[in-house]
């Protein structure tokens, strides 16, 4: 069987994109925090199914929740960047991209004694309008992004990108989230929200249709507060914000579950070894 890439990008329920507007920046240190223990949670699971990941991790977490940094190191686990603040690359300018580039890895360095080579911009930011962001990726000293998604979605993607691990600038590959070709289109096959949203599956049906068709290794991702049903509820949140966030919460770890136990599971430095710089 070929082993898949397992990433979990580390962000807690108040920094995700779709409920930016209930939590301001300014206010994250006066909120609850969950994603320590959903990362305890999280790191029994892999362990008791001897999987090791990547994990993506915010350079905001990181600072106030080194001991997470480090229990994720101590498990085997690859510790990857996913920026500091979780703003969206493609709403930064290069120099306030370059700087979070580099704060975020050094932070995860200094915690982690662990070499940060992989970079994963907040809610896939990188598109056709910041191609720009590989080349301080690079310059930044990671050796891989996967920030690209090559599909239509409204808040992100890349329809016409490479679906596959290319070069986009020297020293750096750009290793795009896991899609489908069917009907003249891609697919997307990655976790996250559609992993909650349609019938488990259809992801299982995805992934194993890849490794078959593509022979490749697909990429699959989620979020600590994904297995959280028991967080805090936005009521005043859009119809469609609370869809996106809430659905089948309750049903996402039994689903994990099934995943670790139907397919084969490594980090990204590992999966894509012949495919980094």
């Amino acid at each position: 069987m070929i082993v898949n890439a397992l990433t979990i990008d580390v962000e807690d329920y108040f920094q995700v994109a779709a409920l930016a507007a209930h939590f301001p920046r300014e206010q994250w240190d006066s909120v609850p925090c969950r994603v320590e223990d959903n990362v305890d949670r999280i790191l029994a699971l892999l362990a008791a199914r001897e999987v090791h990941a990547t994990f993506f991790i915010l350079g905001w977490i990181a600072e106030r929740y080194p001991q997470v940094v480090r229990r994720i190191a101590a498990g085997g686990h690859e510790i990857a960047s996913h920026g500091y603040g979780h703003e969206r690359a493609s709403a930064m300018t290069p120099d306030a991209l370059l700087a979070d580039l580099v704060h975020a890895k050094a932070l995860l360095e200094d915690i982690s004694a662990r070499s940060v080579r992989g970079y994963r911009a907040p809610s896939f930011s990188i598109g056709s309008g910041n191609l720009w962001a590989h080349e301080l990726i690079a310059q930044a000293g990671y050796r891989y992004s996967s920030s690209v998604y090559p599909v239509r979605h409204d808040h992100y993607g890349i329809p016409d990108a490479p679906r596959f691990p290319y070069s986009p600038v020297k020293d750096l590959s750009e290793i795009p989230l896991t899609t489908v070709r069917a009907c003249g289109r891609n697919w997307p096959a990655g976790g996250g929200g559609y992993f909650r949203f349609l019938p488990y599956a259809l992801s299982r049906w995805q992934i194993a249709r890849f490794n078959r068709i593509e022979g490749q290794a697909a990429i699959f991702y989620f979020h600590p507060w994904e297995i959280d049903p028991e967080q805090p509820r936005v009521k005043d949140a859009s119809a469609k914000s609370r869809f996106r966030h809430y659905v089948n919460l309750d049903r996402t770890e039994n689903r994990l579950i099934r995943l670790l136990g139907d397919f084969r599971w490594g980090r990204m430095d590992e999966v894509f070894r012949d495919q980094i710089s």
